[in-house]
Formats: structure tokens, C-alpha cells, sequence
């Protein structure tokens, strides 16, 4: 399974620790080829390449992948920008951020083709990841 996962570059980096766990979880289940946005070393100026090779590869990946995990308690345009790109391309779009926060924009919040996860603390978020991971895996779901 070739798995998009989507988290805070240039919106911040408050959440990367929370991102690394997530993609280490999620190597288990398949390939994350957006592994880069768990690195500690990515700071809020973004990765190597121009605006338009970015955007170039993460569409690419948006199409060629199987499944989308974004972790949206850090308000981010561009994982908003990856969330739409994604339902327009008809991916299974799972979305979690954690109740504290209380900042998840009505419009991913809101909109039907998305699968939103609230979580309180790690142990709960690695959980519905695994419910969702292990339900994704499963044929003709």
C-alpha cells in the first residue's frame, strides 16, 4: 500500500515529533512516500527544490498513492491544499487532530468525503491509526 501522509512544513513544525511517530507507524502497513515530513531536520522554510518541483512531486505522489493519513492539528494551507487535491482525485482521505486543540477548519471538519479522528494523547492516536490502517487493508474497503 502506498500511503500520503500529510502534516505541517511551512505552517510550522510544533507537531514533527508527533509526525515521525505517525510515519514510523505507518511503515508497517506500507510505504509513506512522504517520509520527509517526520524528518527533525525540515524546519518551517520547507525541503530541497523550488515551489514548483514541490508541487510537481507531491501531486505526483497524491496520484500514485492508495490512501491519505493527515495529521491537521497544526493549520497548514498546504496539507488543506493536499486534502482537497486528494478528494478531487476520489482518495480515501482520513484525517486526525487532537481535541485540544479545537482548531480543525470547518471545511475538512465538514466535508462528508473526509473520515475526521479527534484523539486526546499518543495512545489514542496510534490506535484509531491502527483501526483505520488495519480496516484500509482489508479487500473492497
Amino acid at each position: 500500500m502506498k500511503l500520503y501522509f500529510c502534516g505541517s512544513i511551512r505552517g510550522g513544525r510544533a507537531d514533527a515529533a508527533r509526525y515521525r511517530k505517525m510515519i514510523e507507524f505507518l511503515k508497517h502497513y506500507g510505504c509513506v512516500l512522504t517520509e520527509h515530513v517526520g524528518d527533525a531536520a525540515l524546519t518551517d522554510r520547507g525541503g530541497d527544490g523550488t515551489s514548483e518541483e514541490i508541487w510537481q512531486r507531491d501531486t505526483a505522489w497524491l496520484r500514485e498513492c492508495d490512501i491519505v493519513i493527515a495529521e491537521c492539528s497544526q493549520p497548514s494551507l498546504g496539507v488543506g491544499y493536499e486534502l482537497a487535491f486528494a478528494e478531487a482525485l476520489g482518495k480515501p482521505v482520513y484525517v486526525f487532530y487532537g481535541r485540544d486543540d479545537g482548531r480543525l477548519s470547518a471545511m475538512v471538519a465538514g466535508d462528508p468525503q473526509f473520515f475526521v479522528y479527534h484523539y486526546a494523547g499518543e495512545e489514542e492516536l496510534l490506535a484509531k491509526l491502527k483501526t483505520v490502517m488495519e480496516a484500509a487493508q482489508r479487500p473492497g474497503v
